[in-house]
């Protein structure tokens, strides 16, 4: 298969921290822009999330715990705890 190049403009400290980052896991940074292409392609989607949402309260893995919470004191499913004051 053919080779090409392709050029990015990035600030210089991300670049360095994303070059240790992909050393840190056995990779080039080559290689990891080479594993998103191939991704975005195969999915048709950029593969990972992208908001401007900062709060990690309102997180996916945050809000279904806190479903299931509400959905266990909806149906009695409640534990008490004592408070243990020191």
């Amino acid at each position: 298969m053919a080779q090409t190049n392709i050029n990015i403009r990035m600030d210089s400290e991300l670049k360095k921290q994303f070059e240790v980052f992909c050393s840190d896991v056995g990779l080039t940074m080559s290689t990891a822009f080479n594993v998103f292409a191939k991704t975005s392609v195969r999915l048709q989607k950029i593969p990972f999330e992208i908001t401007t949402v900062t709060d990690t309260f309102y997180s996916e893995s945050n809000m279904k715990v806190l479903m299931k919470s509400i959905a266990d004191a909806e149906a009695g499913k409640l534990t008490e705890h004592e408070l243990i004051e020191e």
